[in-house]
């Protein structure tokens, strides 16, 4: 009698065992996903002290801001693949070691050329990253309600991470130099490269796509010319040369597309977008992140140079807005279990666009109250939608394509951080430089730097000798009601398309449910 005992009580601890080993594995996972987060949210606190090293000009400051998840968006697919052939855990090990060394080396750029660079290669790394931790986290979780909350602190992950960006990279600003805050990223790696290779098991698709290098240079093309297009478009005095490079990206991508139908075996399954759920919780995905880049963009520009704050207070002024975002992801999770999926989706949306309708009326007069309110119910919003959206992404395709789905929906997760800054930072930019008045006592070099950025404006206005004290003060009021005016344009822009974002999850999500359980993925472990 006593055997079937010990049978059972070994077999509870095996389970017990293996059940804190996942959470264990999920815990390491998060300090890369902590570590892009933070990385995105530092260097936007880090451009007024970029612009005073640097002096990059207008589109170099955001070349340097975009070229990260530019390339990382390009790559995510490409990267998820070789990652579901030769293995998640070991992409993953790699990017880290490549992403900690370039880091190092941007910490010590000395132009804005060698910064943009530098960025560029951490995309390449980065895209080696994301696609690997949320794949794994699928395999590894295969119960439905177990992902559902393991892909929650993922997502609350990120919001941390944006939440402890500010905070640790107004410290580093107040206290070292701009380079400080890339440094960041050799101790946030190190639990990965020791920890991973033990707590994390090892997955593969057992049927991957081929390498395609045609289809690779397709998925590049389709975005480098787009993002180019809108940034020549925004700044330049002539349409054509955006309207080409806009077409040329949509051509790539249609080809690509098309290239991907005829292979019997493609690097990506493009009829997963056939499935109303995925692509409606990609299209979340996209939008939601696309207003909250661009809302983060000027909102740590406008705490300091318009408001006048610390990096350090500005962080904090912060702070409550990304706690915010937190904890509504986290509470996604039980009221899924009351509401359908689409109703709590639509909740979080409805969110956004009540944040964007304040700034709309509020922005103008650069109040920072109203902003943080904004801000307040906007992460509430972001962290609901993006939590489900992620969730219903990974678990309307099949487990074996985990990679594939996890890289199209961080793709669609850093297209939209591309655009947030691209688009609406472009045309907050060109609003700003269209509307600012220029003190007519300024030379033409002057008056140059002014109009590029909001810290040009204020490089110029420090320059100027105390005797000209009134001038620089009348430029500097010209700038801040510039640049909300530029706001004001853009979160008109945010609302239009959350609303259509609603749109879309009331056709297309309107209805679905995650599943209760999701069999055993053929990679993940036997255990």
């Amino acid at each position: 009698m006593s055997t079937p005992n010990l049978t059972t009580r070994s077999a509870q601890e095996q389970a017990g065992s293996m059940n804190r080993k996942r959470w264990a594995a999920l815990v390491v996972l998060m300090f890369p996903v902590l570590l892009i987060s933070v990385d995105n949210t530092v260097l936007s606190f880090a451009v007024p002290a970029l612009s005073a090293a640097l002096s990059p000009s207008g589109n170099q400051l955001l070349w340097i801001i975009d070229i990260y998840p530019l390339v990382l968006a390009g790559l995510l697919v490409p990267m998820g693949s070789l990652g579901d052939r030769f293995g998640r855990r070991r992409m993953l090990l790699i990017g880290s070691t490549g992403f900690a060394a370039v880091s190092a080396a941007a910490a010590f750029a000395t132009s804005a050329e060698q910064l943009i660079a530098a960025r560029a290669l951490l995309g390449i790394f980065g895209a080696m990253l994301m696609p690997a931790t949320l794949s794994l986290i699928r395999n590894i979780f295969t119960d439905a309600n177990e992902r559902r909350k393991a892909i929650a602190i993922w997502a609350a992950a990120f919001s941390g991470g944006a939440a402890l960006g500010p905070i640790v990279g107004g410290f580093l600003l107040e206290h070292f130099w701009w380079g400080s805050v890339f440094l960041l990223a050799v101790p946030m790696l190190l639990p990965l490269l020791f920890l991973g290779p033990v707590l994390i098991p090892e997955s593969r698709d057992p049927k991957p796509g081929a390498i395609d290098p045609i289809s690779i240079a397709l998925v590049i093309m389709t975005l480098l010319p787009i993002v180019f297009g809108v940034k020549e478009l925004t700044h330049s005095a002539s349409p054509w040369l955006g309207v080409l490079a806009i077409a040329v990206g949509i051509s790539c991508g249609l080809f690509f597309v098309l290239r991907q139908l005829k292979r019997s075996n493609p690097m990506l399954d493009v009829r997963l977008f056939t499935n109303p759920v995925f692509s409606g919780a990609l299209t979340v995905n996209l939008l939601s992140i696309f207003g909250f880049v661009g809302f983060i963009y000027f909102l740590s520009q406008h705490l300091q140079l318009v408001a006048g704050n610390t990096p350090m207070m500005a962080g904090i002024l912060m702070l409550p807005g990304l706690a915010l975002t937190v904890t509504f992801g986290l509470l996604a999770v039980p009221l899924v279990r009351k509401f359908k999926v689409s109703t709590v989706m639509i909740a979080g949306l409805s969110l956004s666009a009540i944040a964007y309708g304040i700034v709309l009326a509020f922005g103008q007069s650069g109040s920072v109250a109203a902003l943080m309110v904004a801000f307040g119910v906007l992460g509430a919003g972001v962290g609901m939608a993006e939590t489900l959206s992620n969730d219903l992404a990974l678990s309307a395709v099949p487990a074996s394509k985990a990679g594939a789905a996890s890289a199209i929906s961080e793709t669609s997760y850093e297209v939209g951080s591309v655009l947030g800054t691209a688009v609406l930072g472009s045309i907050l930019n060109a609003v700003y430089s269209r509307n600012l008045q220029v003190p007519a006592t300024l030379n033409a070099e002057q008056a140059e730097a002014a109009r590029q950025t909001l810290g040009g404006a204020h490089e110029v206005a420090a320059g100027l000798p105390e005797s000209q004290a009134s001038i620089a003060d009348q430029l500097l009021a010209s700038a801040a009601n510039a640049f909300d005016a530029g706001v004001v344009i853009t979160s008109g822009i945010a609302v239009a398309l959350t609303v259509i974002t609603i749109f879309v999850i009331s056709k297309t999500i309107r209805g679905a449910k995650t599943p209760e359980h999701t069999p055993a993925p053929e990679s993940a472990p036997s255990a």
